[in-house]
């Protein structure tokens, strides 16, 4: 016997029981509770999800794809086991230019126009804008923004903003977590520091000077030094200038703080003709993104990057990259590891959610139920309850808004190309391999 509004066995799921249930990965959606097919067909009323997406813009449109991709992932596995409480879920996807400020609180605004239950979103150079329109809404908006500026406005106003929530810890950690790293390759993975220096080259957009500034603090704080930071534009067509001040510094760790993934490729092939010996190079973030793979080649070999969301190594991270690539072959052998995990999860999330709540135009219950109920996805563990409403970061830099332990937060995984594969190599407990000497050591 079911209950006529949730679509649920009578008795038969609580709100502890189906994020219990959904959590890690929602590996079996056909036990869930939710509604048997035959009920679909009895209600056409869909849950809609905007997913604003980069479609035309010559930069996002690889982790745009990639969130993209996971989310249908998601919406088939769970209207294949019979939707969510009867209904459907769907998808509307607008097109989005994420560097630009009034075509980001556009794409909101078409989700408000179409009246999604549901914004699910990979990031937004221009967040503030679209938060702004999301508040005349306040439907759950679920991103993997990254940025710290935006959670810091939920935490300026938390009634106006209350429905957004984060999925990922931000950017900040990148430049906080930098020196762990470093200290952890040296004591644990055999990297020999030919000295304590430090280059930074930085790109100007505000995600990237966050991430110096915190680089910044946290290199005064660790037995490395920042001797020199060297600034980059958007578009970078020829890297040999600041390859040439790499070969002058002669810094012991090299972080590009960049983003675009070709213009990454383009300095990987550049780098390996020219580099600077025995230096540590770690590339910020890019070097997720497929194109990264395809266009750099065998040139990439060597280099290291991490991301604060990413598809852990594990048994449940394996076994979504299983089922993503089965679905999406084109990309075996260089398969996107951040947004098409945090696509993934964000609709399994919002899933729980319904089940939980029994409605899906409650949005407020729904954000209360999401914020209160911390969720173990493919990319580790969401927990937002928190002055940010972003989730934990691990491992604990020290710097605030951390998890001590593993299964408390979302893990920073940190990479290196070995055999044209991206390799987690730290943290150790969830690491595939471990650091291999670069080619040009």
């Amino acid at each position: 016997m079911t209950n006529s509004k949730t679509g649920l066995p009578m008795g038969g799921m609580t709100r502890r029981t189906a994020v219990k249930t959904l959590a890690l990965g929602g590996a079996s959606t056909a036990a869930l509770g939710l509604s048997a097919p035959a009920l679909i067909a009895a209600n056409n009323d869909k849950i809609l999800i905007g997913v604003p997406s980069s479609l035309s813009t010559p930069y996002g449109v690889a982790d745009d794809t990639d969130h993209l991709n996971g989310t249908k992932l998601a919406l088939e596995e769970i209207n294949a086991a019979g939707g969510v409480n009867g209904r459907e879920l769907d998808i509307f996807v607008p097109d989005v230019d994420k560097l630009s400020p009034e075509s980001c609180r556009q794409a909101i605004a078409a989700c408000i126009d179409k009246q999604v239950h549901a914004i699910s979103n990979s990031f937004l150079f221009a967040p503030i804008p679209a938060m702004d329109e999301s508040a005349k809404y306040k439907c759950p908006y679920l991103n993997g923004n990254t940025q710290r500026n935006a959670t810091e406005q939920f935490r300026s106003n938390p009634e106006k903003y209350s429905h957004i929530l984060q999925t990922d810890p931000s950017e900040v950690n990148y430049g906080w977590t930098y020196p762990l790293w470093l200290k952890a390759m040296e004591e644990k993975q055999g990297w020999t520091p030919k000295n304590r220096k430090v280059h930074i080259v930085s790109e100007q957009v505000g995600y990237n000077q966050t991430i110096l500034s915190a680089a910044r603090e946290s290199l005064a704080k660790s037995d490395f030094e920042l001797t020199e930071n060297t600034d980059i534009q958007y578009p970078v067509n020829d890297w040999s200038p600041v390859i040439r001040r790499l070969k002058e510094v002669d810094a012991g760790a090299i972080f590009i703080n960049h983003w675009v993934a070709a213009e990454y490729a383009s300095f990987c092939k550049q780098f390996q003709a020219d580099p600077v010996p025995g230096a540590l190079v770690y590339l910020q973030y890019g070097p997720s993104q497929p194109e990264f793979l395809e266009l750099g080649g065998r040139a990439t070999e060597g280099f290291c990057w991490s991301t604060v969301l990413g598809v852990y190594g594990d048994q449940t991270g394996q076994d979504f990259r299983a089922k993503y690539l089965a679905k999406f072959p084109e990309y075996e052998g260089n398969m996107g590891l951040v947004y098409t995990g945090n696509g993934y999860d964000i609709v399994q999330y919002l899933a729980a959610a319904w089940v939980a709540t029994g409605d899906h135009t409650d949005f407020k219950a729904n954000v209360d139920w999401i914020r209160t109920n911390p969720y173990r996805g493919v990319c580790g563990m969401m927990d937002m309850n928190n002055e940010f409403q972003e989730a934990l970061h691990y491992p604990d830099n020290g710097f605030g808004n951390q998890s001590a332990a593993l299964d408390g937060g979302m893990s920073q995984l940190y990479v290196q190309v070995q055999d044209r594969e991206h390799k987690i190599i730290w943290p150790n407990e969830i690491a595939e391999s471990s650091l291999r000497p670069a080619p040009w050591w």
